[in-house]
């Protein structure tokens, strides 16, 4: 199981977001936008920011660091593409949803998301979980393996919401390529909430405010 870290906004959560930091990050880089997320315990939500293990990564040389998979300089499906690593990462994070069914939240009231290279582990995820999650939150990333995802996709999530944003100005994952993903979800049928940001690889103001009004919306009813 990985080591997460985890963050409830009040007692007894009904809900979980399982949010994905970038290369070279950790779980803690997100930590600071809970409160502006969830505001004075307004919803009892689980937020949990896992940790990536470390490994060499092929575009910094080599060097180690937290990483979700290896990368090189061919990005989104131009060249050789880590699928071993992914289909790792993806293990791990049925691992996470299955804790937190078995911490008794419901799959359906799950968000996975992350920025970067998490948020292309979640496009690689979510649409192969036989289970429904209540959405995908994909941040300033792509969609990997994309030729697998026709022959691999489940059912559960074909309807699943998909948040996905960009910076107008990212200078490691050009907007084209995240345009260019949320193209081809679309054509494959999923509903995509597309926005872009003047940024560069990055998060900011407007944006944190955007993701909050949609887990408020694909997270809107309670239980009882």
């Amino acid at each position: 199981m990985l080591d997460t870290l985890d963050i409830e906004t009040a007692p007894q959560p009904t809900a979980a977001v399982i949010w994905l930091h970038g290369l070279g990050a950790d779980g803690r880089d997100f930590e600071p936008i809970v409160p502006e997320l969830v505001r004075g315990g307004e919803r009892a939500w689980r937020f949990v920011f896992p940790n990536a293990p470390i490994r060499p990564v092929t575009i910094n040389n080599g060097m180690k660091m937290r990483a979700w998979y290896d990368i090189d300089r061919s990005i989104g499906g131009e060249g050789p593409e880590d699928a071993a690593g992914f289909r790792a990462t993806e293990a791990d994070v049925v691992a996470l949803i299955a804790r937190e069914e078995a911490r008794g939240i419901p799959v359906a009231r799950m968000v996975l998301g992350g920025f970067s290279q998490g948020g292309a582990v979640s496009l690689f995820t979510a649409p192969r979980l036989t289970q429904r999650l209540a959405g995908v939150l994909a941040l300033s990333c792509y969609l990997p393996l994309r030729r697998e995802l026709p022959g691999e996709r489940q059912a559960a999530n074909d309807g699943t919401p998909i948040f996905m944003a960009h910076g107008i100005a990212d200078p490691m994952l050009p907007l084209a390529l995240g345009s260019a993903s949320r193209d081809i979800l679309r054509k494959l049928g999923y509903t995509v909430e597309w926005h872009e940001y003047p940024m560069g690889h990055s998060v900011c103001v407007e944006e944190i405010a955007d993701i909050r009004r949609f887990l408020f919306r694909v997270l809107a009813k309670e239980p009882g």
